[in-house]
C-alpha cells in the first residue's frame, strides 16, 4: 500500500523552459540552440554542465553566477518562481491530498529554491531539497531521507521524477516504488528506453498519477 507520495522538482513540478532561455541569453546563443544540446545532453546520459561547457568551453559556473548576481541583483536569474509551474501541479497536488496520501516535495535544488517552493503555497505536507539536507541523488543517503521525512516504510512510498537514473532507478534500489514522469527532456526520452518498465507507472501528469493511484 503506498502511504506517500514523494515528488521531484525541475521538469516534474517545475517547467524550467524561462530558466533555460535566461540561462541562453545570459552566454549569449540562441534559445533554441542551448535547448537542443540540452536534449543532446540528456539522450548521451550527460550533465547540464557538459551542455555549458559545449556553448561556452572552460566555463565557471560559480563564477558567472555571481556575476549575474552582480549585475541583476532584483531578477530571476537561475531561479524559479510561482509562474513556473507545470498548470496541472496545483490540481494534481490536491488530488493526492484528497486521495489520503501525504505528498511531499524532494529534489536536488539549491537552498534558496526551498522559499521560492514555500512561497508558492502548494498543497503538500513538506518541501525538502538535497542543499538543505547536505546529500544529493541519486546518492542512497538522499533516499534514506525521503523515508526518514515520510515516516513510512520504503515499499509505502511512491517517489515521482522524470529520469531514470537521478530518480526513479536509485528510489527502486531504496526499496520504493517509482513513478517517471514523461515531460521534460529527459521525461520523454527516459520513457522510451528499456529500463522505464521497472517503473511501477509512466504517466504524463500530476492528475493522470492520482487517478492511477486511487
Amino acid at each position: 500500500m503506498i502511504r506517500s507520495v514523494v515528488l521531484d522538482v525541475g521538469e516534474t513540478l517545475i517547467d524550467e523552459t524561462r530558466v533555460w532561455s535566461r540561462w541562453a541569453d545570459r552566454l549569449g546563443v540562441p534559445r533554441l540552440t542551448l535547448l537542443g544540446v540540452l536534449g543532446g545532453m540528456a539522450a548521451l546520459d550527460r550533465s547540464y554542465a557538459d551542455a555549458f561547457e559545449a556553448v561556452r568551453p572552460g566555463f565557471d559556473l560559480s563564477a558567472e553566477l555571481a556575476a549575474w548576481h552582480r549585475d541583476d541583483p532584483d531578477g530571476l536569474r537561475e531561479n524559479f518562481d510561482a509562474d513556473d509551474l507545470y498548470p496541472d501541479v496545483r490540481p494534481g497536488l490536491a488530488a493526492l491530498r484528497e486521495a489520503g496520501f501525504q505528498v511531499i516535495v524532494a529534489g536536488n535544488q539549491p537552498r534558496q529554491a526551498y522559499d521560492a517552493l514555500v512561497a508558492m503555497d502548494l498543497p503538500v505536507d513538506g518541501i525538502h531539497t538535497s542543499d538543505g539536507w547536505g546529500v544529493a541523488k541519486p546518492d542512497p543517503g538522499f533516499f534514506a531521507k525521503v523515508a526518514a521525512v515520510a515516516g513510512h516504510a520504503p515499499e509505502e512510498i511512491l517517489y515521482v521524477g522524470d529520469r531514470l537514473d537521478n530518480d526513479v532507478l536509485p528510489a527502486a534500489r531504496a526499496g520504493m516504488r517509482t513513478a517517471l514522469i514523461r515531460r521534460g527532456p529527459w521525461g520523454y526520452l527516459h520513457a522510451e528506453r528499456p529500463e522505464a518498465a521497472r517503473c511501477d507507472l509512466v504517466v504524463d501528469g500530476l492528475p493522470e498519477l492520482a487517478a492511477r493511484l486511487v
